[in-house]
């Protein structure tokens, strides 16, 4: 008796497989660029970014999502712009080339508005964490960002250094970075506005780690608060040698500098900063702390920084994807203006330049070495 039912049972387990194997072909196959830095001083922001998105495509591609009758298949091609702007743009035209459908990416400003333009003419979006105000200032329509800008931190730094620090002399310094010098900018034009005299402007670039000439004449000078526009591979050196000198000036940077590896590179001065960053703190997003547990999960270590923002331009691309009911690029980006997603940093909508509608800057200090929050200013 059992021999009769063995082929009807081998004939319908062929059918399951083929069945099976169709629907893997069928599936659609999205690319989606990514680019970071993964080597050099910002390498641990980069690859902060680069499991952000990851763990994103993961969860996406374990959804079993179907745009335009497809199962969709997301495939994250992170790579290292060194935040080179030469590098990054050269990945960027590569990307454009290879029909990728959307960008996560540059992190940094100086990579990021070069990018922009190519990214533009290939009718590509592009969601960075970038806060130069230029990069969104430049009439493309490719160009969205998840985090505040420079024109909002900048102030908020000078608000705090004029009404908690009653500071009337402030010694300006920057990195001479897109990011840098144009964070400092905005601090110097906020701070002129409320009255403080900025005593000295000095500029170093992104790879100086011998503040000690520099310092040596601000000490000089005696502010009563330094303003440091750039990130923490130069800040840090730059409060350990101050602290070193002797100097009592409070520090205040931008979100180059608040990070969670910066007390490791500042040493005993950290203590003496106050950071911001041009979002909701992590504490204080909506998915926030179950998004610090998945993240540790995977990756076996806390975010840096930036990961919830990659995290969630990954889900808004996915959105567009839905409304467009489309992996094509070009229905892809006329569907974000739209978009309107909750996300891990909470509602993310964009305004008519890319920039998110409502957004918030929050101010950190540091406490034994613990980035702790300050203060919150909603935008």
């Amino acid at each position: 008796m059992l021999k009769q039912y063995r082929r009807p049972i081998a004939a319908r387990m062929f059918v399951l497989m083929t069945l099976a194997a169709s629907q893997v072909s069928a599936q659609e196959t999205v690319i989606i660029g990514g680019s970071a830095p993964l080597t050099g001083n910002l390498a641990h922001l980069g690859k902060d970014e680069e499991n952000g998105a990851r763990l994103a495509v993961e969860e996406i591609n374990a959804q079993n999502i179907i745009i335009a009758g497809k199962p969709l298949r997301l495939t994250l091609d992170m790579q290292d712009d060194a935040a080179d702007p030469r590098t990054a743009t050269l990945i960027a035209q590569r990307f454009v080339d290879e029909n990728v459908v959307a960008v996560v990416g540059p992190l940094n400003s100086g990579a990021a508005i070069p990018t922009s333009k190519i990214f533009n003419d290939g009718k590509i979006a592009q969601i960075t964490t970038a806060t130069n105000p230029k990069f969104t200032l430049q009439g493309f329509k490719t160009t969205f960002r998840v985090v505040a800008t420079d024109a909002q931190q900048g102030p908020a730094l000078a608000t705090y250094v004029s009404g908690q620090l009653r500071a009337k002399n402030v010694a300006v310094v920057d990195d001479a970075t897109a990011y840098g010098q144009g964070l400092a900018d905005e601090f110097v034009k906020a701070a002129k506005s409320l009255g403080i005299n900025v005593v000295s402007r000095d500029s170093a670039t992104d790879k100086t780690v011998d503040f000690r000439a520099i310092l040596t004449k601000i000490k000089g000078e005696n502010p009563d608060a330094i303003m440091y526009g750039g990130s923490d591979g130069t800040s840090g050196p730059f409060v350990r040698q101050l602290k070193q000198l002797g100097l009592r000036a409070k520090v205040v940077s931008g979100d180059g500098t608040c990070t969670e590896k910066f007390p490791d590179l500042a040493g005993p001065g950290a203590d003496n900063v106050v950071c911001s960053e041009a979002s909701v703190a992590l504490e204080k997003m909506p998915g926030g702390g179950k998004f610090q547990e998945k993240f540790v999960k995977r990756f076996g270590q806390p975010t840096q920084q930036y990961a919830p923002f990659f995290y969630d331009a990954v889900y808004v691309f996915v959105n567009a994807m839905k409304s467009a009911n489309s992996t094509d690029a070009v229905k892809i980006l006329a569907a974000m203006p739209e978009t309107k997603y909750d996300g891990v940093i909470g509602p993310i909508e964009f305004d008519q330049k890319g920039d998110l509608k409502h957004g918030s800057i929050s101010l950190f200090t540091f406490k034994g070495g613990k980035k702790t929050l300050l203060d919150e200013v909603k935008l």
